[in-house]
């Protein structure tokens, strides 16, 4: 089968990097949307002269110029946009729109894979605010693509590795706690962890893949659904240590948003679904969906005891 070509929009971003990356390995022409608007940011630059270096090809186009971004789709099979959704970096969903625009109009791609990679939208119809934002604007985007009946895939990452994972699931740290750790209730509820380099692995698996056109993408491997107490087991073993466990309710945890910025706001609304509720988890995997390690059981993801040796000393 011939491998379809590629666009990444937002190729320089966090997990984009990676989906540049593992598109190049896995053999994919791929193109890295190059805009005018990065002006002085010399480390983007410098970072997409590193994947051109690496085989990926730069195309100029900016979403205040339709026609340039309507030039660059026409280029390639497959467009997969990555730009940021997250508040306290820089929140762009609603970006895409112009986007799909562009994608409508070309009348080319086989398959567009939206900028999601985090809980499933349309499974968020009751999140609370501010934090719901991100699920409506992503909704809005999807009844875009939908009604342009442009061919998708939808990506439910789940929890980046980097963000919930090397931190123990703590706000505002990204290390381990040295000495004690919060636990959301009981530290019970099921979560799902994900190493962002597995996370483009699969992703970018998807793109040629007729099961999975039209349909959502569940990253669940197996063994890396676990519960926030079994994640600070396997670093306690790991460290050979125990940490102090302090219980925070659901009650005085939401609470603590008073006293928060929005961008904080936001986080704590997120984090109040995965691990008071268990949105990731709290739900069979529906007939128009499919899971990124059964379809491609070949694919050795990252267990989260190895992800945590590297915090070791």
């Amino acid at each position: 089968m011939v491998k379809s070509k590629v666009l990444v929009v937002g190729g320089t971003g966090y997990i984009g990097k990676r989906i540049v990356k593992a598109s190049l390995a896995a053999g994919h022409t791929t193109y890295v949307l190059q805009r005018p608007e990065i002006g002085l940011d010399i480390d983007k630059l410098q970072m997409l002269l590193s994947f051109k270096e690496q085989g990926a090809r730069l195309v100029e186009a900016s979403f205040s110029d339709h026609r340039s971004l309507v030039e660059a789709v026409k280029e390639v099979d497959v467009v997969i946009c990555t730009m940021s959704g997250v508040h306290f970096r820089s929140h762009n969903i609603l970006l895409q729109l112009k986007l799909v625009e562009a994608i409508k109009e070309a009348g080319n791609i086989k398959r567009f894979l939206p900028s999601e990679f985090g809980m499933d939208p349309a499974l968020m119809g009751d999140a609370i605010e501010p934090g719901r934002v991100t699920f409506d604007e992503k909704m809005e985007v999807r009844k875009a693509i939908e009604e342009a009946h442009i061919p998708y895939t939808y990506i439910s990452a789940n929890c980046f590795a980097g963000y919930f994972v090397g931190n123990l699931s703590q706000l505002g740290t990204l290390v381990p706690p040295k000495d004690k750790v919060c636990l959301y209730g009981d530290g019970n509820v099921k979560v799902v962890y994900m190493d962002e380099d597995d996370v483009a692995t699969y992703t970018i698996k998807s793109i040629d893949d007729p099961r999975t056109m039209n349909k959502t993408v569940y990253l669940r491997p197996p063994e890396n659904i676990m519960t926030q107490r079994e994640l600070i087991a396997k670093w306690e073993k790991l460290k050979g240590t125990q940490l102090e466990k302090i219980s925070i309710s659901e009650q005085d945890f939401l609470s603590s948003m008073k006293e928060m910025d929005y961008a904080g706001q936001v986080g704590v609304g997120h984090f109040y679904h995965i691990f008071y509720e268990g949105c990731l988890t709290n739900f069979e995997i529906a007939q128009n969906a499919e899971e990124a390690s059964a379809l491609y059981p070949e694919v050795r993801y990252t267990r989260m005891d190895e992800y945590l040796k590297r915090f070791l000393n």
